[in-house]
């Protein structure tokens, strides 16, 4: 394992956690922010960042692209026959970039599951529990 395959893992890492980001931004805080009664934050968030509004019109799109992400970024950091080098320094690299892919990895999964909650089980939810 050379040092460029670990910068690669690297790089996905924060790709995905980017990503998964964006869910929250787009999907997540502005409904928390609404009913915390924060709506003139929200339209001055969309007013200045124009790409929200293209991401909230294409939540399931948003959220699936970033679900495939982390479908693949779990492929990678746990896929069988990977071995860090006999190298004590390259091995001791090796095992700290798995350990930080993996947390990066949890976060993301974690900021994408209440980008999931927000914008696709909320509403249903609430219209349930309201009968």
């Amino acid at each position: 394992m050379s040092r460029g395959y670990l910068q690669e893992k690297t790089y996905l890492k924060w790709l995905t956690l980017f990503v998964a980001g964006g869910t929250l931004l787009c999907c997540a805080l502005p409904i928390v922010l609404v009913s915390l009664g924060f709506g003139v934050a929200v339209a001055s968030l969309n007013y200045h960042i124009p790409g929200l509004v293209f991401l909230a019109e294409h939540t399931l799109w948003t959220l699936s692209l970033s679900a495939s992400l982390l479908i693949f970024l779990a492929w990678v950091i746990w896929r069988p026959n990977q071995t860090c080098p006999v190298d004590l320094e390259l091995a001791a690299h090796c095992q700290k970039t798995k350990r930080w892919n993996q947390g990066a990895f949890w976060l993301s999964v974690t900021i994408w599951v209440i980008g999931f909650f927000f914008s696709v089980l909320l509403f249903p939810l609430r219209q349930l529990l309201n009968f």
